[in-house]
């Protein structure tokens, strides 16, 4: 089954149009089955860096491409589709650079981070796969998972609403993980013990921002999974014939149908229409997350049989989206905004009461 290209939100118009179309002839001209390949890895990280579609969303002062929230969603969904551990990967850049930029500390990095040369993993202090302790100057513990589709990623820490820790690749110790599908992840626990110029500490920098940033990307990431497995779905079913007529002849095939077509429609128009607050953010990354998982199951379950083979890619959307909502942490950031929500101060952590 060839890869969809279809687009569940509104009409797209200028240079959101442009991006999409730019994109789905990319990777019409790719294979778009990934594993964990260095070098295919970094050909695709590099090539979209060229076309400015790495860090489209950043701001063009911090050497980003200026793209509003649309546009930000185009090309992130467009990755869904395709590469979603490459999509998940942009979003962590994006909320990289947001961090790093502007301190004169990092301006190499975050023109490596730009030309797709340097890879990020973010994560959250108060997530519970995070197990992490500030003393002094040096930082240590372990991170239960990252996924920066690159095998030796720097790492942020994002700890309070103002204050992050960068980590240096070589400060850490990485034990590969198995993990369900997103393929290019390069799926890593990390072992930290860092010191000295291996860590490095910021302050009065936009952590509620950076947050938005990686659940709105999630979001997008994840409503890409789930309209290509529900496009892929009703293409097969029209083409398929079982007692002289297409699949889509049985009633109860056209509502399983336009359930996933509805999930995927209704998950890509909370992306683009959800605020930044923590709650809302949250909760459009939580839902699009888990709805990819729904619509992939339901999308795989419109195939038969055939759906568990490869070559019909609806098995692989599943394990994407199962992986892709792991990677993202929704559990873990549920706790946090849930305290958000009732106006209690966010939980304490290890790094947290040591780097107060």
């Amino acid at each position: 089954m060839s890869w969809s290209s279809g687009w569940w939100g509104p009409a797209l118009h200028g240079d959101n149009r442009d991006v999409r179309a730019m994109l789905d002839s990319f990777v019409a001209a790719h294979d778009p089955v990934l594993g964990d390949d260095p070098t295919a890895v970094t050909a695709l990280v590099t090539e979209l860096a060229e076309l400015g579609i790495w860090t489209v969303g950043t701001a063009e002062s911090a050497g980003g491409g200026g793209a509003g929230r649309e546009l930000s969603v185009v090309a992130l969904e467009r990755l869904g589709r395709a590469w979603p551990a490459l999509g998940w990967a942009s979003a962590q850049a994006h909320a990289a650079v947001d961090v790093l930029a502007g301190d004169d500390r990092f301006t190499d990095l975050v023109t490596r981070i730009h030309a797709g040369a340097a890879a990020v993993a973010v994560v959250d202090a108060s997530s519970p796969h995070v197990r992490l302790a500030l003393s002094g100057d040096t930082l240590s513990g372990a991170i239960d998972r990252v996924d920066a589709a690159a095998e030796s990623p720097h790492v942020l820490v994002l700890v309070d609403d103002d204050a992050a820790v960068l980590v240096a690749p070589g400060a850490t110790t990485a034990t590969p993980l198995r993990r369900t599908g997103l393929g290019g992840a390069f799926t890593r626990s990390l072992e930290v013990q860092a010191t000295g110029g291996d860590v490095h500490e910021l302050t009065a920098v936009d952590i509620t921002s950076a947050r938005a940033r990686l659940r709105i990307g999630a979001a997008a990431v994840a409503a890409g999974i789930a309209g290509a497995a529900a496009e892929d779905a009703a293409d097969y079913a029209s083409g398929r014939r079982q007692f002289g007529a297409a699949l889509t002849a049985i009633p109860t095939v056209r509502q399983s149908l336009l359930g996933q077509a509805t999930r995927s429609v209704t998950a890509l128009s909370a992306v683009l229409a959800a605020g930044d607050d923590a709650v809302q953010t949250l909760a459009v990354a939580r839902d699009g997350c888990d709805g990819a998982i729904d619509v992939a199951a339901a999308a795989l379950q419109s195939h038969g049989g055939y759906g568990y083979l490869a070559e019909y890619s609806a098995e692989r959307r599943l394990r994407d989206a199962v992986s892709l909502r792991a990677a993202v942490d929704t559990q873990g950031g549920a706790i946090a905004a849930g305290r958000t929500l009732v106006g209690l101060a966010p939980a304490s952590t290890s790094l947290r009461k040591e780097a107060s």
